[in-house]
């Protein structure tokens, strides 16, 4: 990584926490701060999955009743080992606003301590012991890159790290699915935010956190908005060549670098979070496929050929000839409008990388002219390898 990046990376591996995820850090910071009569009665959270995990097994370890309300669109992974934990799973609202609305009622009503996931201070202060750690690991540190969701992790860390080493430069990464840390700094505030689907699902909070938002807000140097290619295909590398499993909001950061977002930082040495890594397999498979597509490894298009014998050989002898691999192929007969005796195939292949791309479209543009129809735009990475 610090070869496609041109910079000294290292990389924070929170995804090996027990419970894959930083949020251990401040959950049992938390707990440990309850009264006895506040341990006995329980608490309860609102979570899509890793403040939920990190309640649920440190509530079991430290004899204190959890309750979680995990919204219908959790990950099932998260939904069924918080049940292994013992906690009291609800499943309610479509989002983690509306799952948040209701444990907050719920906590209300029946006097459980709610535990903010990203905003209530032992919280902060449980997961800015993790700057600590980095400062001890890297002293000579010159920046750290962030994921912010709620802003917990951020306030914590960039607090912790700017107290003990102010001229190290902290930067923030969120997905452009969920911008709501770009849109506390636009108004000053915290505000309301649309919360789109995203690979980075950890990090889809509609309003940051107040007390994370006033910690973080001065302390922060630079903040980026990044595309979910970009975060597919880190999610892509880190399996390739670090041989790591990491989520989407754990990959945030990274995407940053390898996107080119900070090439201010080449040449120096960089602190990324790998913040978690509790993934479904089946989004993992998506997140990969589509990192193939971001990298110009997986291209789709559609070519007219004659629909006579040797038609289609021929265009599976020009693929095979370079080296690529077919993934899928059909046949489309009753829709095309031209002679009767053509055929378009439609093909998915996969290629060594995007240069082997361009060699099958050279190709197949000179065999074809004017016959070929590429689907998605095939474009370079600029951490291709």
């Amino acid at each position: 990584m610090s070869t496609l990046t041109g910079m000294e990376i290292f990389f924070k591996k929170e995804y090996q926490q027990f419970t894959g995820s930083f949020k251990e850090r401040g959950a049992r910071n938390t707990f440990m701060l309850l009264s006895k009569s506040q341990r006995e009665a329980g608490v309860i959270a609102a979570s899509a999955g890793n403040h939920a995990l990190s309640l649920a097994y440190h509530g079991r370890d430290l004899k204190v009743p959890v309750t979680v309300i995990m919204p219908l669109s959790a990950p099932l992974m998260k939904v069924t080992l918080c049940r292994h934990y013992d906690a009291n799973v609800i499943q309610y609202g479509s989002d983690f606003g509306e799952a948040k609305e209701y444990a907050t009622t719920m906590a209300q009503e029946t006097g459980l301590v709610y535990v903010n996931g990203y905003d209530d201070v032992p919280i902060l202060a449980g997961q800015g012991t993790m700057g600590l750690e980095i400062i001890e690991q890297v002293p000579d540190l010159d920046a750290i890159v962030i994921p912010v969701g709620g802003g917990g992790l951020l306030a914590g860390t960039a607090l912790a790290i700017k107290t003990l080493k102010p001229h190290v430069q902290v930067i923030s990464v969120e997905s452009d699915k969920c911008p709501s840390w770009q849109a506390a700094m636009d108004a000053g505030r915290p505000v309301a935010t649309p919360v789109g689907p995203t690979l980075a699902d950890g990090l889809a909070v509609p309003t940051v956190g107040y007390n994370a938002f006033k910690t973080a807000q001065h302390l922060v140097d630079r903040h980026c908005v990044i595309s979910e290619d970009k975060i597919a295909l880190a999610i892509l590398r880190l399996v390739e060549m670090e041989k790591a499993v990491v989520e989407g909001a754990g990959a945030t950061a990274l995407a940053a670098l390898l996107g080119g977002d900070l090439d201010e930082l080449r040449g120096k040495k960089v602190v990324v979070p790998l913040c978690g890594g509790n993934i479904d397999t089946t989004v993992l498979g998506r997140c990969l496929e589509r990192g193939l597509a971001a990298d110009g490894r997986l291209i789709k298009f559609v070519v007219r050929v004659n629909d006579r014998p040797n038609g289609v050989a021929e265009l599976t002898r020009i693929i095979g000839g370079l080296g690529v691999s077919i993934k899928d192929i059909f046949h489309e007969r009753a829709w095309v409008a031209s002679d009767i005796f053509n055929v378009d195939i439609k093909c998915v292949c996969e290629t060594r990388d995007f240069h082997h791309s361009q060699q099958l479209r050279k190709a197949l543009e000179e065999a074809y002219p004017d016959r070929v129809d590429w689907r998605s735009q095939v474009h370079s990475s600029t951490s291709s390898y």
